[in-house]
């Protein structure tokens, strides 16, 4: 069967003259619409459709509209022959699709021209005629050239560049293993090339798993809207500063592969969600263009208090302070949606032209680190004169709508291992709970978009479900290259200075003999405010080996988190949104309970989805033994997620009990439990009656307590 992938095209009604013809045959490939651009000396080609199939190799669709005289159809077979001239050059540069000299690749121009009154070479009138072509045409190619095309035509190859490895001796070593995992990621899945070409003018939503490839997809959806729009200002904006070096690099590459070109930075750009005084950021400009009042991170913290709702706060003032917001860009693309608020997505589609709103967000649902759910499109954006401003609909032939359900950096293991954690499901409930979970995804239908499939028993209230993944949303090759003790380690230890020697030491023999780089490796500490005295252990031993680090954001820039030659130490905020070989989890005891706990089973989860191979997961005391004994029960059940789904009175409970709280919200609390407990002591010894209280207030409390 062959995908129909959506691009930019004004040619939809022959688009879907060529897709009715191809829906009769049975094909298996991918149909790309404009799609996609070719670089060549005279500048860039627009591709109309390209086929890539298993069958035929690969072939270029013309899509002629008007009628050709005898000159019009001597300069359509030259852009025919263009066409097929600038599509091998680029596919010689990929030496894999060549044998000695000769390319492997069938390369077939089509031009399908229903209005010509003559047809020449190449030229056809009728969608039969384009059918018995097609039919004529047999690529005899193995699995791996199908596979190696696909490849290129998706440039994932630039991927795989970044991950380059050379000089490895032992073919056993961890650095071996990591290149064979890096060289079997080959190509984009359905869902992805859909999320990257399929464009619509409008809101576009992306979700996904962390490892799902959401970051990948942008930075190509930027290049093909790039090459696709001459004309339009594209920004990208995100929360992880770190993740800026990403996004230029991989645009850079993707839009050289794709034109020959170097990026017009003026078109394309990489700012920050908030920005400062001395930084562009999404926030910033949109003010300054407003003529609003801008707050810096300390202004924010000044007025409404130091703590993670001061972004959200100044978005909100400036939102609702806008009268006739000013066009910014033509599209915005945002990462990590889930960090941000609705006030936040309402500024960046303010920014847009309120005739074409191109704004496409992207989230994972459970990698907020405050505690923020992404609420419904028609809730974000708002309605106006009682109708939702934004619908997503996936029924129009493009998708608005698309969720990446397969999971290409963390194993099966780990992926269950951190749902099971960053749940609770394997959690033992403490006295007021109603259930051990901590918290749970809203959107029931949501266990099977991102890939989970139901062993046993149903998704549904107060009923028992057994949850797993398949190799089809986990692919095998991402954990059968090491057993599972070595994918994944919990360990505890009796002090933070006997943690730091065993890291210490695991470091050093991943260095020296698995033939890891120091890029490959990554150290994360849960709790901003006490890493970098919790890591000096850690760091200090480093020294003495002659292995550097540096903690990121304190010794570099927050924009620069990995270098060559020094291990990346990090608080887990500016961890998110990278990834590394082995993750090292240290304090991990202090996410297993207590207040907060939705934000700290977040991190968790956050955490252990930054490896792309291994875990090391290790803490202190009771607390780092409880998260040991919820992993061993997942382990135990070959990563499997069984539990009770809570009904809404229990799913109600556990949201207050594990709500995230500001530190004064604690302190107010704990102040309320130590007037009740020195009331109750003062009863117990007599000091009050029980009658000396007052009427009111204790049946008030009744009904409080028992409501």
């Amino acid at each position: 069967m062959v995908t129909v992938i959506h691009g930019v095209t004004s040619k939809q009604v022959l688009a879907d003259e060529m897709i009715a013809v191809l829906n009769t045959m049975d094909l298996d490939g991918y149909f790309y619409l404009g799609y996609p651009v070719l670089g060549g000396m005279d500048g860039k080609i627009k591709v109309d459709a390209l086929l890539v199939c298993r069958q035929c190799g690969l072939v270029i669709f013309d899509l002629e509209m008007s009628s050709a005289d005898e000159n019009g159809m001597e300069d359509k077979l030259s852009l025919l022959d263009n066409l097929y001239n600038n599509m091998e050059a680029r596919l010689k540069r990929y030496g894999y699709l060549s044998n000695r000299r000769k390319l492997q690749v069938p390369i077939h121009v089509i031009c399908y021209a229903p209005r010509y009154g003559a047809c020449g070479e190449e030229i056809y009138h009728s969608g039969q005629a384009v059918k018995e072509h097609l039919e004529n045409l047999n690529w005899d190619a193995s699995e791996d050239y199908y596979d190696k095309l696909l490849e290129a035509i998706q440039m994932i190859s630039q991927i795989k560049k970044r991950g380059c490895r050379s000089n490895l001796q032992n073919v056993f070593s961890k650095g071996s293993k990591l290149k064979m995992l890096e060289n079997q990621i080959s190509c984009l899945d359905k869902q992805q090339s859909k999320a990257v070409i399929e464009t619509v003018d409008g809101v576009q939503r992306i979700r996904g798993l962390a490892g799902s490839g959401k970051t990948i997809v942008l930075a190509l959806k930027v290049a093909y809207l790039y090459t696709t729009y001459e004309e339009k200002t594209i920004a990208v904006t995100f929360n992880s500063r770190a993740l800026k070096g990403q996004f230029i690099q991989l645009i850079t590459n993707f839009i050289i592969e794709n034109t020959n070109e170097e990026p017009d930075w003026d078109r394309i750009r990489v700012i920050h969600a908030w920005g400062s005084r001395n930084s562009e950021g999404l926030y910033f400009n949109f003010c300054r263009a407003n003529n609003l009042v801008c707050y810096d991170y300390n202004d924010a913290c000044r007025k409404f208090g130091r703590n993670e709702l001061a972004f959200d706060k100044v978005c909100q003032e400036a939102v609702e302070m806008v009268t006739a917001p000013r066009t910014l860009y033509d599209v915005i693309l945002v990462d990590e949606a889930q960090d941000f608020s609705k006030y936040f997505l309402q500024m960046c589609y303010m920014s847009l032209p309120p005739q074409s709103r191109m704004l496409v967000y992207a989230y994972d649902e459970l990698q907020s680190l405050d505690n923020k759910n992404v609420e419904s499109p028609e809730i974000i954006f708002g309605s106006t004169d009682g109708k939702p401003n934004v619908v997503l609909d996936n029924g129009n032939g493009k998708e608005e709508d698309i969720v990446l359900s397969k999971c290409y950096r963390n194993s099966r293991p780990v992926l269950i291992t951190a749902h099971s954690l960053g749940f609770g499901i394997y959690r033992d409930k403490e006295a007021r709970e109603v259930t051990a979970l901590v918290q749970l995804f809203e959107d029931k239908k949501l266990w099977e978009d991102i890939g989970y499939t139901m062993e046993e028993g149903v998704i549904e209230d107060g009923r028992p479900v057994t949850l797993y993944r398949t190799g089809e949303n986990s692919p095998e090759f991402l954990e059968n290259h090491s057993p599972v003790d070595d994918l994944i380690q919990f360990r505890k230890f009796d002090s933070a200075e006997e943690e730091a020697k065993w890291v210490v030491d695991d470091i050093e023999r991943n260095l020296k003999e698995e033939e890891l780089r120091y890029q490959d490796i990554m150290v994360v500490h849960p709790d901003p405010r006490t890493t970098k005295s919790y890591v000096s252990y850690i760091r200090v031993m480093l020294m003495e080996r002659d292995i550097r680090s540096h903690i990121v954001g304190v010794q570099t820039t927050p924009d620069d988190f990995f270098q060559e030659d020094s291990i990346a130490v990090s608080q887990i905020y500016r961890a998110k949104g990278n990834e590394a070989a082995v993750v090292y989890l240290i304090n991990a005891d202090v996410c297993a309970r207590g207040v907060n706990l939705s934000r700290k089973r977040n991190i968790l989860f956050t955490a252990i989805t930054r490896s792309k191979a291994w875990v090391r997961v290790s803490g202190l005391g009771e607390n780092m033994e409880l998260l040991m004994k919820e992993y061993e029960e997942v382990k135990s059940r070959n990563f499997r997620l069984q539990f009770t789904y809570p009904d809404e009175l229990q799913r109600q409970n556990m949201r207050i009990i594990h709500r995230d709280m500001t530190q004064n919200e604690i302190r107010d609390i704990k102040k309320s439990n130590v007037s009740l407990a020195d009331i109750l002591e003062k009863i117990k010894k007599g000091e009050i009656q029980k009658e000396d209280l007052d009427e009111n207030t204790i049946k008030a409390l009744r009904e409080v307590l028992f409501n």
